[in-house]
C-alpha cells in the first residue's frame, strides 16, 4: 500500500498538495476528504480534480518566474 502511495505522490500532478499548502492544512488531510467525496459524488471530484491539475500545470506554463530579462 505504502509503495502504491508512493507512486502517486512522486507521479501525480500534486494539485492537492498545492491546494493544502495555500490553505495551510496537511496534504494527508485534503487527499483524505477528496477520496471521500469521490465516493459520495461518484465521480464528479475526480473530474474536478484534473479539471484543477490541468489549470495548475497551465499556470505554471505561462507564468514562469524568470531570473533575469536575458532568460526570454
Amino acid at each position: 500500500m505504502y509503495k502504491l502511495r508512493y507512486f502517486f505522490e512522486k507521479h501525480g500532478f500534486g494539485a492537492l498538495s498545492r491546494l493544502a499548502d495555500r490553505l495551510g492544512m496537511r496534504a494527508k488531510n485534503v487527499r483524505l476528504f477528496f477520496i471521500y467525496v469521490t465516493f459520495a459524488t461518484l465521480g464528479v471530484s475526480f473530474a474536478l480534480y484534473l479539471t484543477l491539475a490541468f489549470i495548475l500545470r497551465l499556470k505554471d506554463l505561462i507564468y514562469t518566474k524568470r531570473t533575469s530579462v536575458f532568460d526570454l
